[in-house]
């Protein structure tokens, strides 16, 4: 199996969650390119809550999917706390669902800076009516074990808005 134990287990919590609830969630994507929404999917029965994933690994797929407004770009860079945030309300709004999940950051090896290393991650969880939470963190690793770890952090901020947690440290 692909995903750790931890990520399949908070998978299955938050399909099982929205499921008896019925909500509906969405994801958008970027450096893990479509993992989080395939640990959703890896759960029996994801479809009753399981909406769509948005993979936008471009800037220009950011704004065309989920109306991230290209100044933020310029202003903050891709991988910032404000894309990640309009990347969950994006999806949320464009997939017309009650929960979505955001993840953008640098995967590496490459791509990394003193100010953004390669781990940085900035992930987001939004919900109809609730404010959106955003987390970041720098992942220890290689590629692989930066983006797993930061499905494993998406889907433990999904649940923690599914919830109803306030935003906060």
């Amino acid at each position: 199996m692909y995903f750790s134990e931890r990520a399949l287990e908070l998978a299955q919590r938050i399909v099982a969650r929205a499921t008896a609830e019925g909500l509906t969630v969405a994801t958008a994507e970027s450096c893990t390119g479509g993992l989080v929404a395939a640990c959703l999917t890896e759960v029996a029965g994801a479809s009753h809550a399981f909406e769509r994933g948005f993979v936008t690994y471009s800037n220009e797929a950011k704004t065309a999917l989920l109306g991230v407004p290209r100044e933020l770009f310029a202003r903050v860079g891709a991988v910032s706390e404000e894309v990640s945030r309009a990347m969950a309300e994006g999806a949320l709004r464009k997939a017309g669902v009650d929960l979505a999940a955001a993840v953008t950051g640098i995967a590496g090896p490459g791509g990394g800076t003193a100010a953004k290393p390669v781990g940085l991650v900035h992930l987001a969880a939004a919900g109809k009516g609730q404010p959106t939470l955003h987390r970041s963190e720098v992942f220890p690793g290689a590629r692989a074990a930066i983006r797993l770890a930061a499905v494993e952090s998406a889907l433990a901020l999904l649940l923690r808005r599914l919830d109803g947690a306030e935003p906060g440290p």
